[in-house]
């Protein structure tokens, strides 16, 4: 199974969300070809009323903890209440920035 569709259906079954989205970007980095190591999850949920940032992001991370020890390298959350994403965003995710890590073949070439 691709991670990225264990990490979707784990999030779905955990958090109900009615909003999920789940990137891979790891073409957006210096990583070999179909290597799923960098991902971004959007998420809106009610579960997350009443909870502070740090709280969502632990509730999140526990349900990929086996993703995020063996194979993710990076994940970017993104975690909303209902309320906070239609107010903030209106179903448009906010945009990831640009990797700094450079490319390999750029360092090994100056």
């Amino acid at each position: 199974m691709l991670i990225h569709t264990s990490i979707e259906q784990k999030l779905l079954r955990a958090f109900d969300p009615v909003f999920l989205d789940v990137i891979d970007e790891s073409h957006m980095h210096s990583v070999a070809p179909g290597a799923e190591s960098h991902f971004k999850v959007v998420i809106v949920t009610p579960l997350f009323d009443g909870m502070r940032l740090l709280q969502r992001h632990r509730a999140v991370n526990a349900i990929v903890a086996t993703e995020l020890a063996e194979k993710i390298h990076a994940l970017a959350l993104h975690t909303y209440t209902p309320g906070e994403w239609y107010e903030y965003y209106a179903e448009k995710p906010p945009a990831s920035p640009k990797c700094f890590g450079g490319s390999k073949r750029e360092k090994a070439s100056t």
